[in-house]
């Protein structure tokens, strides 16, 4: 038997406190390392359970502002319903959205390139939705979606160059969309506007002032032919630089010319004092066009009677409720119920929240999440959208019509007396035009 003579009680005792030391430290170091296990492996499964979304545009603008509002409110009710099907698996959607001020003055293409490449690769992003505010930037990044395979469904730029870019190479340009209307769109609605307005009033003398833009000056354009070829005289056609705060010399021009018709075509802010002037100088002429800052309730508040009698082009149907299309009654009720606030703007919000159900329905189509495959179940698409049908042709453009049934529809309205009243297409047709009261 062995003795173990040397080891005191007080040395027992060292010995077994540093033996509990050793075990409890090792001990620490695998639940440490299992816990380290555990929440990588949870970060990973939420991490892989979303799909992002970017909206790369001009965020202070009101297309842009409404856009991202509009796409925020689809995302919420798909996440709400489990979200996107992907295979046999539930994907939550999030939005990250970048202000690149393309539509700002000043503010190179350049710049926005910068933005919306950063925006891919720092927020490993899947596909941007609303996209470029202006048409020269759309045009430099369908390049940038084409490298990354980074599908883009804009709802603002609306130069036709767009689709010619598409159709000159299908392979490369397959990633992008459009899911708004384009310039020659909007020339068609304001074509058929005069049309309504000729056919009511017997008019055939207009003035064109647009803002000095590619897509509008474009549609100025398309316009001036138009009317050239359909028995009109255009007495006039200014351009205005983005900023410009005083029309008055223009609408001079136009009464001496003693035009009926003046056609405004404009996006940015200071646009609406073009209307103010035209009722203080008590031009006798219809104010008959586009002008963004004019489209929604809080037009009238601020300017109030200034508009009365103003016609809008919508260009597309959904950013206030038409009773003649009951999703645009749903749109804008849970909009408003969502954000407090109605939508102002007439263009870009509505196809803004129909672009992210476009892109689910894709991927729940496609089964998976291959860019090849969402892109072709995009081309295939054929669905009732807040802007009426939703159908691409071959360029990638969304199609219009002027009947929600049959395609996407834009539509012009008047403001009377505080309303905004619907006058054409007849299909969802409300009033008839109304000349304002200098005029009568």
């Amino acid at each position: 038997m062995r003795v173990c003579r040397n080891i005191t009680p007080s040395g027992v005792i060292k010995e077994a406190v540093k033996y509990s030391k050793g075990v409890i430290m090792k001990r620490m170091v695998l639940c440490l390392f299992f816990a380290t296990v555990f929440f990588l492996s949870v970060y990973t499964a939420s991490a892989q359970q979303y799909i992002t979304l970017g909206i790369p545009t001009s965020l202070k603008l009101i297309e842009g502002y409404e856009g991202h509002k509009a796409a925020q409110l689809a995302v919420e009710e798909i996440n709400a319903k489990g979200g996107v099907k992907v295979g046999n698996e539930k994907r939550l959607l999030k939005i990250e959205a970048l202000d690149i001020r393309d539509g700002e003055p000043g503010v190179p293409t350049s710049e926005a390139l910068l933005g919306i490449e950063k925006l891919i690769l720092d927020k490993k992003i899947y596909a941007t939705v609303v996209g470029n505010f202006r048409s020269e930037a759309l045009l430099a990044a369908m390049d940038i979606f084409s490298k990354y395979k980074v599908i883009n469904i804009g709802t603002i730029a609306m130069t036709p160059k767009f689709q010619e870019k598409v159709l000159s190479d299908p392979e490369k340009y397959k990633y992008s969309f459009r899911n708004c209307l384009d310039s020659r769109y909007l020339a068609g609605y304001m074509q058929n506007m005069m049309k309504h307005v000729s056919s009511q009033f017997g008019y055939n003398k207009v003035f064109i002032a647009t803002q000095d833009v590619l897509w509008a000056s474009a549609t100025g354009s398309m316009m001036e032919k138009w009317f050239k070829d359909n028995g009109w005289t255009v007495a006039g056609f200014d351009k205005y630089p983005v900023g410009a705060t005083d029309f008055s010399a223009g609408l001079m021009k136009a009464k001496s010319a003693g035009v009926q018709v003046i056609l405004p075509i404009f996006d940015m802010p200071t646009s609406g004092i073009l209307v103010k002037q035209w009722k203080s100088m008590k031009i006798p002429a219809l104010m008959a066009g586009f002008i963004s800052p004019l489209m929604g309730t809080k037009a009238w508040k601020t300017f109030g009677e200034d508009i009365d009698g103003l016609m809008n082009v919508v260009f597309e149907i959904g950013y206030f409720p038409v009773k003649a299309h009951p999703p645009s009654v749903k749109f804008s009720e849970a909009y408003m119920k969502r954000w407090k606030e109605d939508i102002q703007s007439g263009h870009g919000a509505a196809p803004a929240y129909d672009t992210v159900y476009v892109l689910v329905n894709a991927i729940e189509k496609a089964g998976a999440l291959d860019p090849d495959k969402v892109v072709k179940a995009i081309q295939e698409t054929d669905m009732v959208g807040v802007v009426g049908r939703i159908k691409f042709d071959k360029g990638h453009q969304l199609i219009f019509g002027d009947d929600p049934k049959k395609a996407a529809v834009g539509a012009v309205f008047q403001w009377q007396k505080g309303a905004m009243a619907v006058v054409w297409p007849d299909s969802i047709a409300s009033a008839k035009i109304v000349k304002p009261s200098w005029m009568k």
